[in-house]
This record gives C-alpha cells, sequence and structure tokens, in this order.
C-alpha cells in the first residue's frame, strides 16, 4: 500500500491573471494565515453494507450505451423500469459473409466539401460504388479510433486522415459517429416510447479501453457534447465505461448455458460447462425471446449461476481483445454486495486484430511491391476497401485445425491496375516473390495455405499471451481462477486456441455467447448502476508542484528560494495519489486553495503525473505536466468579503476513485459551489 499523504494542506498562491504564483506553500509560509488539515485517506474504505447501494430511483427513464469499436460499433438499451432486459439496437443493413453480429463497420463517409453523408455498411458500400475518379474526392475513414490511442500529444486539434489522404479534425469525425448513433437511437427509442422527452431522460454511456489515458477519455467526452449528446451544463448525463470494466460486469449475470469454456481441466466446485439447467421460468422468456425474433437480451436480476458458485475475494482476469487494442483487467468479487474491487491497474496494448490486418498488408507489400502497394490505396482507394472486406471474410474463417487452404479474391482493378503498373501480370508477382504457402488462383484468388494464415496472426498472438503472461505473474494477481476472453478479436479460433494451450491448466478459460457484444450489454448495466465497480487502481501518480522549508544536505541548492527572509524549497512534488494506488468510490483528495489578490477571478493549478511512484519533485525525469484544474471565482459581496486582509479559502475536492478524474470545488466563506475544471488536453 502506498505511503498515505501528509495532513497539513497547502494553500496556493496564483496570480490575478490565473497564471500559478510561485507554487503551492506549507502552513507558516509567507502570506498563509490558515492551513486545515482536509486530506482524506485513500485507504479503501470499509466495504459498504449491502443496504448502501441500494439503487436511489434514477432521474433519468432510459440508459443508452454506445459501442464505439476500431472494427466495429453499435448500441443497446435498457428502460429503468425493466432492468432486466436490454435491447440491442435494429439489425443494420447491408452485412459481410462470416459475420454474424448486430454491429456496424466502425466506416463514416464524409462529402467532398467534409460534410456527413453515411456511417456503417452504408457508407462503406457507397464508397466501394463510387467511381474510382471520382471516390478520390471523398472523405472515407476506418479504423480510426486507434489514432487516439496511439497520438501521445492529443489535443482538441488533432487532425485525421481519410482513406484518400485528406485531413479532417479528429473531433469532428468522432462526433459525426456519435451524432449517427444519437439520431438512431433517439428515433427507435421515441418509436417505442413515444411520450420519452429527448432532453434530460437518456443516460449516454460511451466505451473506451481501460488503458487509455485521461486525455483520451476528456477527447470522447468533448465528441460527445459536440455531437449533442449531452450538454457540457450536464456532464453527469455521459458516463465514460472502461471495456474490460464493462464485460466483467456483464459476465457476472451470465448463466452457464451463455458460457462457452475452453478449458479441459476439471471444473472447481462441481461446476463443469455439461451442468443441466432447471430453470423452466427462465427457459420460458428466453423461448419467448427467440420466437419473436426479438433483439431483447434477458439478464439476471441478480448474480448468474457462474458467480453464486464463485466465494467472496475470488479473483479474474478479464481480457478484452477488440479489432484496436487488448485490454486486461483484473477484479476481485465482493460479496454479499456482489461489487467488484480492481486488484491491479489496466494494461496492455495496441495488439487487436487490427495487427493481423497489417500483416496482411506487409505480406502484399512483399509480393507486389510496397510502392504499388502504397500507389494502389492512393488511387484506387475504394478498391484497396473491397480488398479488405475480402480478407475480413477470410480471417474470421481461419481456425487451428483447419487443413484446406482460404481464398482471398483480389479485385479485377488491383490485378488490371498491377499488369498496366508494372507490364507483367498478378500470377508471375507472385512467382518471383518466394512467398512460402501462398500460391494463385486461376479464379483471381490468392489461395492461402492454413500455414500462411497462422503466420498472420502469430505476432498479434504472441504480443497478448506475453502480455497475459505477463500479468499473471504479478505478486497481487495471484491464485485467479477464471479468464474471461472478450470483445471482437475473441471471436477468433486461432486466438481461443492459442489462450488456452497457454493459460488452461492455470485457470478456468471462460467465453461468453455473443462474445463480440459482451462489453455493450455491460456497458448498459454500468449506465444503470455506476457503482458496480468499488475499487479501483490509479493507472498513474497524480500530484502538484508545492513549496516547503528548505534543509540543508537535503534540498538541491538550486531549488532555493528566499522569499520574506525565509528559505523554501521550490518544485517539491506533493502527491494526491501514487501508481497503482487503490482508490474506493466516492473517496476524495482535498486542498485549499487562496487566491493572491482580492477581486481575482480565476485560479489555475497544474497537475503533475508519473509511470513510478518515487517521485521527489516535479523536475525529476519521467514527470510532466499533464493536466490543469481551473476554478473560477464569483465576486463577493461586501458582507461575504469581509476585511480587506481576510483570505478567501477554496477547497478543491479531487476524485481518482471513477473512470474520469473529476474535480469540484467550494468557497468556504459563502459555502457555495464554485465551478471548477480539469482539462487534459490543452498539454
Amino acid at each position: 500500500m502506498a505511503t498515505l499523504l501528509e495532513p497539513g494542506v497547502r494553500s496556493l498562491r496564483v496570480g490575478a491573471d490565473g497564471e500559478q504564483c510561485p507554487t503551492p506553500s506549507p502552513p507558516g509560509s509567507p502570506g498563509t494565515h490558515h492551513d486545515s488539515c482536509s486530506i482524506a485517506p485513500l485507504t479503501p474504505s470499509q466495504s459498504p453494507r449491502s443496504e448502501a447501494r441500494s439503487l436511489q430511483s434514477p432521474s433519468f427513464a432510459v440508459v443508452v450505451a454506445i459501442d464505439f469499436g476500431t472494427t466495429s460499433s453499435g448500441y443497446a438499451f435498457s428502460f429503468c423500469s425493466d432492468p432486466e432486459a436490454i435491447h440491442m439496437m435494429r439489425k443494420w443493413e447491408g452485412g459481410d459473409p462470416g459475420v454474424a453480429n448486430q454491429k456496424t463497420p466502425t466506416s463514416l463517409l464524409l462529402t467532398p466539401e467534409g460534410s456527413f453523408h453515411s456511417f456503417g455498411y452504408t457508407a462503406r458500400d457507397y464508397y466501394h460504388d463510387l467511381d474510382p475518379e471520382e471516390a478520390r474526392d471523398w472523405l472515407y475513414f476506418e479504423k480510426f479510433k486507434m489514432k487516439i490511442h496511439s497520438t501521445s500529444d492529443l489535443t482538441m486539434k488533432t487532425e485525421l486522415e481519410a482513406v484518400n489522404g485528406k485531413k479532417m479534425p479528429a473531433l469532428e469525425v468522432f462526433a459525426h459517429a456519435l451524432r449517427f448513433f444519437k439520431q438512431h437511437a433517439v428515433q427507435e427509442l421515441k418509436e417505442q416510447c413515444p411520450a420519452l422527452p429527448e432532453r434530460d431522460a437518456i443516460r449516454w454511456v460511451i466505451t473506451v479501453p481501460a488503458i487509455w489515458k485521461q486525455p483520451a477519455k476528456q477527447f470522447m467526452r468533448e465528441a460527445a457534447y459536440k455531437a449533442g449528446l449531452v450538454s457540457p451544463e450536464t456532464p453527469e448525463q455521459l458516463l465514460i465505461a472502461l471495456e474490460p470494466e464493462a464485460a466483467s460486469i456483464y459476465c457476472r449475470k451470465l448463466r452457464l448455458h451463455q458460457l462457452v469454456e475452453l478449458s479441459c481441466r476439471a471444473p472447481h466446485n462441481g461446476l463443469g460447462p455439461d451442468r443441466d439447467i432447471d430453470s423452466s421460468f427462465r427457459q420460458a422468456r428466453e423461448q419467448l425471446r427467440r420466437s419473436r425474433h426479438s433483439r431483447t437480451f434477458l439478464v439476471e436480476s441478480g448474480v448468474g449461476e457462474l458467480w453464486s458458485e464463485m466465494q467472496a475475494g475470488d479473483r479474474y482476469i478479464v481480457a478484452d481483445c477488440g479489432g484496436g487494442t487488448v485490454d486486461l483487467t483484473v477484479h476481485q468479487i465482493e460479496k454479499p454486495q456482489g461489487t467488484l474491487k480492481e486488484l491491479y491497474k489496466a494494461s496492455g496494448g495496441p495488439y487487436g486484430a487490427v495487427g493481423v490486418d497489417l500483416a496482411f498488408e506487409r505480406l502484399l507489400c512483399h509480393i507486389f511491391g510496397e510502392d504499388f502497394i502504397a500507389t494502389f490505396k492512393a488511387k484506387r482507394p475504394a478498391a484497396w476497401v473491397d480488398l479488405t472486406i475480402a480478407f475480413e471474410a477470410r480471417k474470421r474463417a481461419a481456425a487451428p485445425s483447419r487443413a484446406s487452404p482460404l481464398n482471398v479474391s483480389l479485385p479485377f482493378s488491383f490485378i488490371d491496375f498491377y499488369r498496366k503498373h508494372r507490364g507483367q501480370n498478378v500470377e508471375t508477382a507472385l512467382k518471383k516473390s518466394n512467398v512460402n504457402f501462398v500460391k494463385w488462383s486461376s479464379q483471381g484468388m490468392l489461395r492461402m495455405s492454413p500455414e500462411a494464415m497462422s503466420e498472420l496472426f502469430q505476432p498479434t498472438i504472441t504480443q497478448i499471451i506475453k502480455h497475459i503472461d505477463a500479468l499473471l505473474k504479478k505478486p497481487e494477481v495471484q491464485g485467479i481462477k477464471f479468464l474471461f476472453l472478450v470483445g471482437g478479436f475473441a471471436e477468433s479460433a486461432m486466438l481461443q486456441h492459442a489462450v488456452q494451450a497457454a493459460f488452461g491448466a492455470a485457470c478456468r478459460v471462460i467465453i461468453p455467447q455473443d462474445v463480440g457484444l459482451t462489453i455493450l450489454k455491460g456497458a448498459v448495466l454500468f449506465g444503470l448502476d455506476p457503482t458496480i465497480v468499488r475499487v479501483r487502481r490509479s493507472p498513474l501518480t497524480y500530484g502538484v508542484g508545492v513549496l516547503n522549508k528548505f534543509v540543508e544536505g537535503k534540498h538541491p541548492r538550486e531549488k532555493l528560494l528566499v522569499k520574506e527572509g525565509k528559505n523554501w524549497c521550490t518544485d517539491i512534488f506533493e502527491k494526491f495519489v501514487s501508481v497503482d494506488q487503490s482508490v474506493a468510490l466516492g473517496e476524495v483528495v482535498q486542498r485549499s486553495y487562496c487566491p493572491a489578490r482580492p477581486g481575482q477571478r480565476k485560479t489555475i493549478i497544474n497537475i503533475y503525473c508519473s509511470a513510478v511512484d518515487d517521485v521527489v519533485y516535479i523536475t525529476d525525469p519521467g514527470v510532466r505536466k499533464c493536466g490543469t484544474v481551473s476554478l473560477e471565482l464569483p465576486q463577493l459581496g461586501d458582507a461575504a468579503a469581509g476585511s480587506p486582509r481576510a483570505r478567501r479559502e477554496i477547497r478543491a475536492a479531487m476524485q481518482f476513485g471513477d473512470t474520469e478524474i473529476k474535480v469540484t470545488a467550494v468557497d468556504m466563506s459563502t459555502s457555495k459551489t464554485v465551478r471548477a475544471t480539469i482539462d487534459f488536453l490543452s498539454n
């Protein structure tokens, strides 16, 4: 457990123009007339009693969750009056061979002028049908979510590149996509419930990877504001859900017939995958759902069968293997409340199914030449999209047990373009490349042997196995009983086989049915009750820079500041929370700040972060400024202002136990709430 913060709050002096004056000062420092002990300890509080979690009647009528994925996206909703029923979105037009779920491709098409045209299958098919010359002017975006993860200096002005090379602000691209889902969801809700008011009746939930940093989470929130999901004035109407956390919440509800167990070892507690389910009421409801071809999924009101067999303190890993990222979360179940506690900070990396697509692209570059593939993508962007669709269908058919080759259709325009460009045909190029296990079929297809397909999967799967293995070796993660494999990539037989082979002997590897929809359903449940995850782990160490009394021999001379005859040490890193520290939901770190001058209208405090715990100064290697807290100070009336020498105290409270870092503030002289915002995107 990390050391607790020292009691004794610093007051922070800030310049009149909103710029930070030297740095916060300890009690008794120049210009400070008082101090207060207002730091809440960050040790996890006692588990609340079950009655403490009895849900208050919500102020909204329906929860709509949007699972914004790298390769595919969708929405689902649940009415608060019937929280056991999760309704999936309408079946989309279009669809791919070998793909059977209710999500749509994360593909956005904008007109040459940059206005919205279509999203999903409609966007992809329309773009594909455009004349090649015309297509070069349209802006087509796909798999663009990864850019937010990979951009180290993400801001409101970050740009995304369309397939044709043209750029647009990323915020606009994301807002177009979210607006599309909002319009579809609201239209569907109004058809089901005509009296539903659009404003304030909906709580929106957007999913993001747990390994995303604060700027990326804030970016999604800003895109939602721009799309009109909610107003910045009512931020509580929008929740950011962490993808593996949402999956974990849904897995709590599952019955045994909704699970596929990959492990061959003897089950614990006599609970095996073939155990007979005797639940006539449940089966009747399920039969009703199927007979109506409903898009409604029913969930348990309490916890599912698997959970009821688990003991308090049992631990499990959720491996969310999506299109862009692999996200690992470790949870422990708390009984009797059924709440969840995070045991280790979220880990993972950019090792999603897109890695297999990139490996296929590298193979094409090896066969046909990197310069040719780059030219083809630029000159025939729609045909390139066509080729990636053809590969996607074959990728899903790949399995370790498969003995027959997989054929990937090359579009006619690819074959024709290559002949015109290179003066030779595709078959000749394939022979010259000496690529093993890939042959040319006279039907115009690349004939890939199972070995060739396996090679494309190997680099990505190896990284996933390595990450899970490293996590299982951590001291905090001992005694794992289950490994839940979720996300779109978890549908792959190649990945399932590899994970089972690597970890089946150590724990039970389990895949929920409709694995590609697990996160979406869990995000709805999270929206209905955001208090399910009671304790989280801080992904970084956060703090501010302060002044402390200078100690000879302890502090370096370059940090010495002499003020009013006293020696101070500058740039001391005062910690709010440590990396991987347990922080319970609702726990706060409080600090008091004093404006430097009477009449000051704004206070800005710099937040610093580090990936390590042993930070001494804000100038240490690896410490960076990551955000700012802004406090807007209303003018005080004469009575509240008191004597001219009275110091005005603003008490800020920061929460680190939620999916986003939050800040609130109170003016102690008036006991009124002060507008407080935290910004991670302007650095």
